[in-house]
């Protein structure tokens, strides 16, 4: 039944205001009702202990068993003159001096002295003490009855002392305005509590209606697992708050892990590394690029009013292979302007010595030129044969010959074609040829080595450059994504070759490591365990 049906107010911290007092009063009533109901039995059982405690000290004088052992029945009896001085001293209703026959000796109203008392006085008269609340002649009272006892021992009678009912009652009623004082305290204590902290909802909701919570948190949900980009929530210690389902596939988690995830560390989701720097904001910007598994991210943070954190996350990795094949269609196209360059230059000498009659020189120039092309093809082919690696190498040399940067292979290079994945390693010596370009290109002494050779089933590649090579200290971080020295390109980030390098390689077991050529520059060593079949 909705809240408009049963006339309570729609807002989310009215309800909980009503409902908070309705309790604060509901307990105020309970406790104040489990006060009262010990408070009346601890009263009434005041009242007989007083009783019996008169009686006691009455029939603990010798004179009054001696008085009624030598007087009679009368109002002018020494007995009913000891009674009514100890009533009078203590306060109490009335003081019955009664013998073994239950005849009163003493009683407040003398009339009735001589009388069988009108509850029965068996028990005291049989030694035992009595403690109760009863109704007698006098009306209802807390009584207590002791056995009167003579000097040789002898029971003689009994005292019978009674209080009045009613000054028990009074002293009830007079606890209880006492008790309401303090119960309406405590109530406006706790509708004061109760206003503050709805106060307090109120801010943190906005003033929504339950209905409108329930409706943001179900649209929450449908947006979160329906949408096709990756959103990680955490609290102020950086635990994972929330995982949707595209995050987990991003960052390689199980699908169906979101609810385990929540409440531990990020750091112990993901383990160390810049994507967990990124994610926790320990590494700070917009767009910032990581590498998780074979898939390159973006990543942005948005701090929260609380103190944790919102981040989210797109796919990049089809955006940058296709950035890698533009660039190395433009490479190609490189390659083939140089070619076309070169190819009009020999053109105009060929054309040149025909015109001069020079028709040996001119077959001599032509076979030579053949010759350099044949043999930069072959001489990779021969060393390298997989196809792909070789086309590689081919274009890569043709490059650099038009930025004036030599390309060889080492006398060492050596690759059957028996490799298992042959575009990670393209991608791979791709990436490290390139850099090794650039940085040979301003050099004294250009020149761009590269190693590829077998041992086992193990894959090794070196490639080393006469470039200014890589300070020891920034040999690890140059594997850092978003790490570049260069101007980023129109068409994607820089900073991505040399992580992907070791990305690809450390997935294949291998390893990447940068360190210092022999003769100066840079050298790159990958290592990829299980390459060959």
């Amino acid at each position: 039944m909705s809240a408009r049906r049963l006339g309570l107010p729609r807002r989310a911290v009215s309800q909980i205001l009503l409902t908070q007092l309705a309790i604060a009063a509901g307990v105020a009533v309970l406790a104040t009702g489990l006060f009262l109901a010990p408070l009346s039995a601890q009263l009434d059982d005041q009242a007989m202990r007083r009783a019996l405690a008169i009686a006691q000290s009455a029939a603990a004088d010798p004179s009054l068993a001696a008085d009624l052992l030598d007087s009679g029945a009368s109002p002018d009896s020494p007995v009913q003159s000891s009674a009514e001085r100890i009533r009078r001293a203590t306060g109490a209703e009335y003081v019955v001096v009664l013998d073994l026959d239950g005849i009163r000796r003493s009683h407040p109203s003398a009339d009735r002295i001589g009388l069988r008392v009108s509850t029965d006085p068996s028990a005291a008269l049989a030694g035992r003490e009595v403690m109760e609340i009863d109704d007698g002649t006098l009306g209802r009272s807390a009584r207590g009855k002791v056995p009167l006892i003579a000097a040789d021992g002898e029971i003689i009678g009994a005292v019978s002392v009674g209080i009045a009912y009613d000054s028990v009652r009074d002293r009830l009623l007079g606890a209880i305005p006492g008790l309401l004082a303090y119960a309406g305290g405590a109530l406006a204590a706790g509708a004061l509590a109760a206003y503050l902290l709805s106060r307090r909802i109120q801010r943190q909701t906005r003033d929504l209606a339950f209905s409108d919570i329930s409706g943001l948190l179900a649209e929450r949900e449908a947006m979160l697992h329906s949408i096709r980009e990756g959103v990680i929530a955490l609290d102020r210690g950086g635990r994972v708050r929330l995982v949707n389902d595209e995050a987990a596939r991003l960052l390689g988690l199980a699908p169906d892990s979101a609810d385990t995830l929540a409440g531990r560390p990020l750091d112990d989701v993901l383990g160390a590394g810049r994507t967990a720097d990124v994610l926790s904001g320990r590494v700070t910007g917009r767009d910032l690029l990581t590498v998780q598994g074979p898939r390159v991210l973006v990543a942005n943070r948005m701090p929260t009013e609380d103190g944790g954190a919102v981040a989210t996350l797109r796919d990049r990795t089809e955006l940058e292979r296709l950035g890698r094949e533009l660039d190395s269609t433009r490479g190609l196209i490189d390659a083939l302007r140089a070619q076309d360059h070169e190819h009009a230059n020999r053109l105009h000498t060929l054309l040149g010595l025909l015109e001069l009659g020079l028709h040996e020189e001119a077959v001599e120039f032509v076979t030579e030129v053949a010759d350099v092309h044949r043999t930069t093809a072959e001489q990779v082919t021969e060393k390298v044969h997989d196809p792909l690696l070789a086309a590689l190498l081919v274009g890569k040399a043709t490059v650099a010959a038009e930025r004036g940067v030599p390309l060889r292979l080492a006398a060492t290079t050596l690759l059957p074609d028996r490799l298992v994945d042959p575009g990670g390693l393209v991608t791979i010596v791709g990436n490290l040829v390139d850099n090794a370009l650039d940085a040979a290109a301003g050099s004294a002494a250009p020149l761009v080595e590269v190693e590829l050779r077998a041992e086992g089933r193990t894959a090794v590649l070196r490639v080393r450059d006469s470039g200014p090579g890589v300070p020891a200290a920034r040999r690890e971080e140059i594997f850092t994504e978003g790490w570049s020295t260069k101007q980023p390109r129109a068409h994607r980030e820089r900073g991505l070759g040399l992580a992907l390098v070791r990305r690809l390689a450390e997935r294949q077991g291998g390893s990447a490591r940068a360190g210092e050529a022999a003769d100066g520059g840079a050298e790159f060593s990958v290592v990829l365990p299980e390459a060959l079949r």
